[in-house]
């Protein structure tokens, strides 16, 4: 798996923002951007300050035509119980890995227990276009997130530090 090819084919069971269980699927997401985070585990210490500041930012995303779906080898029971009891009302997917097919097939899978902090930009097509994977210890930042995605939907250059609104290199 790496960029530029076809994103891993996903489904599974997820806690959707109305506290519905539903089954999601890669597919479901064609024709849109889609930020796929994985983190390791529900009620840890650096797990729910990456998910609140997903929720704190999920409108940068929806407003340049992204959705955004969190992952881990918890049930969906389990994510049910965190959001309820810590979370609170989130406004995107939380998705059950709990065979921990969907951890190995994009590569963050640790020890055959937990994943990594995977975060993964598809594009409308379902082509991998950003990967970044951190180690369980180290929160990932929204903001580099948001800027990447941006960067992307440009389809041109941006050079180092590029910011959205600033004028990009051109075409490649």
């Amino acid at each position: 798996m790496q960029i530029t090819e076809k994103a891993p084919y996903f489904k599974g069971v997820a806690v959707m923002p109305d506290k519905e269980f539903k089954e999601i699927q890669l597919s479901d997401y064609r024709g849109t951007w889609l930020v796929l985070f994985f983190y390791p585990l529900d009620f840890t210490f650096v797990c729910p300050t990456e998910i609140k500041g997903f929720a704190a930012n999920y409108k940068k995303f929806t407003e340049v035509g992204a959705e955004v779906i969190g992952c881990s080898v918890d049930s969906q029971f389990s994510h049910l119980a965190w959001i309820e009891h810590e979370l609170k009302p989130l406004p995107f997917p939380l998705m059950s890995d709990i065979s921990k097919n969907i951890s190995r097939a994009y590569n963050v899978l640790v020890d055959d227990s937990i994943a990594l902090r995977g975060t993964f930009i598809i594009d409308p097509e379902g082509v991998l276009k950003s990967i970044v994977i951190n180690d369980t210890a180290i929160g990932r930042s929204i903001d580099e997130t948001v800027r990447t995605l941006k960067a992307l939907q440009t389809g041109e250059l941006t050079g180092c530090g590029w910011q959205p609104g600033e004028t990009t290199l051109g075409k490649g």
